[in-house]
């Protein structure tokens, strides 16, 4: 009879070992399986965000070439408008050099000087240099034209050709972006040319480097005076329009 139930003791022992072995295994599953939900979910999470920040910065960079598409039309747009206004000054120009021209022709035979007087200068090679300079400045080859139209003005400072040469050759030195030089080669044609009709396009000209240095009182103060000295002319129109933006 004792070993009956020593054997039944052994088998019952065996039978919950097998029991706690099972419950075991199971627990185990249960916190693998826990474990992997738990960190496919926090991958899911980090994917998601990963997925929130690429479509944040793609948002980023389209609106930043949104924006430098709009940089690149308005400055564009500006050229344009510069390289407008540019070939009309030089057209008008051009069309009053050729009045000057003759005027300058027929002072050379003025009767109170005599037909067989001689002219302190040849106008003739004064327009020469005049179109040389401005050829120059045409061809976008503004250091040549400045210095050509420096030397024009040191040459004939008394030729009726000399405030637009000096008006150019405060532009030839804008196009090479020295507004220190601008401003000073403008400023001559403002003092020492008042009456000029390159005077209040001079003062504009100095208005624009004011600008680009950062003075914006000098700015205003400089539109104003185109508006003040010079009203009703093209010139004060935009000095206004441009104050208005301001």
């Amino acid at each position: 009879m004792r070993p009956v139930r020593i054997a039944l003791f052994i088998a019952a022992l065996g039978a919950v070992q097998a029991h706690a072995g099972v419950f075991d295994d199971e627990e185990a599953r249960r916190q693998v399986a826990d474990l992997r939900i738990k960190t496919e979910a926090r991958f899911d999470q980090q994917a998601k965000g990963q997925l929130d920040l690429a479509s944040q910065i793609q948002r980023q960079a389209d609106e930043i070439a949104r924006l430098r598409g709009q940089i690149e039309t308005l400055n564009y747009e500006l050229e344009t408008a510069k390289k407008r206004q540019q070939d009309f000054y030089l057209d008008l120009d051009t069309r009053l050099r050729k009045f000057e021209t003759a005027d300058s022709a027929n002072a050379t035979v003025n009767p109170e000087n005599g037909p067989n007087s001689k002219p302190a200068t040849d106008p003739a090679k004064e327009s020469q240099d005049y179109e040389a300079a401005l050829n120059q400045f045409k061809a976008g080859k503004y250091k040549e034209a400045a210095a050509g139209f420096g030397a024009y003005v040191q040459k004939y400072p008394a030729s009726s050709l000399a405030p637009n040469a000096q008006y150019w050759l405060g532009n030839a030195w804008y196009a090479q972006r020295d507004c220190k030089r601008a401003i000073e080669a403008q400023s001559v044609v403002t003092t020492k040319y008042p009456e000029s009709p390159k005077a209040a396009d001079a003062w504009l000209a100095i208005a624009t480097c004011q600008q680009e240095l950062g003075n914006p009182t000098g700015v205003k103060r400089s539109l104003e005076t185109v508006m003040t000295k010079y009203p009703g002319t093209p010139a004060a129109d935009t000095a206004r329009d441009r104050l208005k933006k301001k």
